[in-house]
């Protein structure tokens, strides 16, 4: 089973664990619905759809409402070190959470108690928890944009705010980068780090960088980084193995772009539409369902 936890940009929105699925341009998880703009659910939304197409239909969820002050992010992470146990979960993807080292730890020490270590996956706060703690190695995946990269490279920052600026101001700040991460101990075993050009690393460095199509409007729309992310889910879950996954996700991105032709006023769920198409013009219904 694939779970995938974090927020809602909605205070009032409260915490709901349940299957979700796509209706039209909302996201379903029992009788509630969200609308697919950006952030966890457009990552859940685009791993629904994969992950449809490979013929899983249950991609469980856990999401409650925060707009940034953390009230909603306390109560998900006491609720997981209670909960998290029970499920019965192959693959963990974390993502929009207030960074807070303390309550990650918690959390991280409860999924040492299940039964079967799933793969982890972590993105955007809690990811920075991850690094903040010092935890970054236990996970299996990060997938940072080239910003979130910065602030797991530079060991000094405690938060992405604090990043020390040359270091987006190198050329190539990829490679450099990314072994300052490691060499820091401040990265997952492997990395996807969304950009211009997509890289796919690990402590050996980059093992494929992905860059056509590029299409310009891509950058300009809320929500693509998260739908990677989502994509690259839906893949690991299938089966499918990290670093393939991760290549196969930032290609299909780029694909679905390129089949919705987008303009930089697209919304996210207009893209996320069109993975089916993405994965069907890879050939991975053939070679890897």
């Amino acid at each position: 089973m694939l779970s995938i936890i974090g927020t809602v940009p909605d205070e009032k929105f409260p915490l709901v664990e349940g299957i979700a699925k796509t209706d039209h341009n909302d996201l379903c998880i029992g009788q509630r619905r969200i609308p697919v703009t950006r952030g966890t659910p457009a990552l859940i939304a685009a791993a629904v759809k994969t992950a449809e197409y490979l013929g899983n239909n249950n991609i469980h969820v856990c999401l409650i409402g925060d707009t940034g002050l953390g009230h909603g992010s306390r109560k998900l992470y006491e609720y997981l070190t209670k909960n998290i146990t029970k499920w019965e979960s192959d693959t963990i993807v974390f993502h929009y959470f207030l960074p807070d080292s303390d309550w990650h730890n918690r959390v991280l020490f409860a999924i040492d108690a299940m039964p079967k270590r799933p793969i982890m996956i972590a993105d955007a706060g809690f990811m920075y928890a991850a690094k903040m703690s010092g935890q970054a190695g236990a996970y299996d995946l990060f997938t940072p944009d080239a910003g979130e990269l910065a602030f797991l490279a530079d060991e000094t920052a405690p938060h992405p705010f604090y990043t020390r600026g040359f270091l987006l101001h190198e050329e190539n700040y990829a490679p450099d980068l990314i072994k300052r991460a490691y060499k820091n101990h401040n990265a997952a075993k492997h990395l996807l780090i969304k950009g211009k050009k997509d890289y796919i690393a690990n402590r050996k460095g980059i093992l494929k960088i992905i860059e056509n199509p590029s299409i310009e409007a891509m950058e300009a729309i809320g929500g693509t980084g998260d739908m990677v992310t989502g994509i690259a889910s839906g893949l690991i879950e299938s089966g499918i193995d990290i670093i393939k996954s991760a290549s196969m996700a930032a290609y299909m991105n780029r694909l679905t772009g390129e089949f919705t032709n987008p303009s930089p006023a697209t919304q996210i769920i207009e893209i996320i539409k069109n993975i089916p198409k993405s994965a069907k013009k890879t050939g991975l219904m053939n070679k890897d369902r």
